[in-house]
């Protein structure tokens, strides 16, 4: 049974159902910010913990093939060893699950904030579509949202 399920799970296969799977969390979070069910299943830990368990899965299939963990550290030499690391699929397939964990991290937080701040919920549409497909740039439009909301500019919470 394990040989199938190491077969199945290809880093294709894990690709594709990380992208399908991050979708219904997003959807909720952008449609219904408000719901028991995104109080409980999105803002919580357990969207991060399946991430974490399919980046535990990874990270167990790719040392037992013989992964070169140490090279990763090589992104910090220059552009030319960020490309370079791209090129391998086992290198993205992890950054691609850190990606996704940390953005539906972000989408939450903003959710929660929004609510304690009592900003709207259509306000937080535009933000929350950012971050997910361009993180950075929807955390800091919602920033100047907020700023707004809460009349103070305040660099840490």
């Amino acid at each position: 049974m394990i040989d199938q399920i190491y077969t199945y799970f290809t880093i294709e296969m894990i690709f594709l159902w990380l992208n399908l799977g991050v979708l219904p969390f997003w959807l909720v979070l952008i449609i219904f910010p408000q719901s028991q069910i995104c109080k409980v299943f999105i803002t919580s830990i357990f969207p991060i913990s399946i991430i974490s368990l399919v980046y535990s899965y990874l990270l167990y299939s790719l040392f037992n093939d013989g992964y070169d963990f140490l090279g990763n550290f090589e992104l910090y030499l220059g552009l030319s060893s960020i490309l370079n690391l791209f090129s391998d699929r086992s290198f993205l397939i992890l950054f691609w699950c850190h990606f996704l964990a940390i953005n539906l991290f972000c989408g939450g937080w903003i959710v929660k904030d929004s609510q304690k701040f009592g900003i709207n919920k259509i306000l937080i549409t535009l933000p929350l579509i950012l971050t997910y497909f361009i993180g950075p740039i929807g955390i800091t439009i919602y920033w100047f949202i907020r700023i707004f909301y809460s009349k103070k500019i305040s660099l840490y919470d």
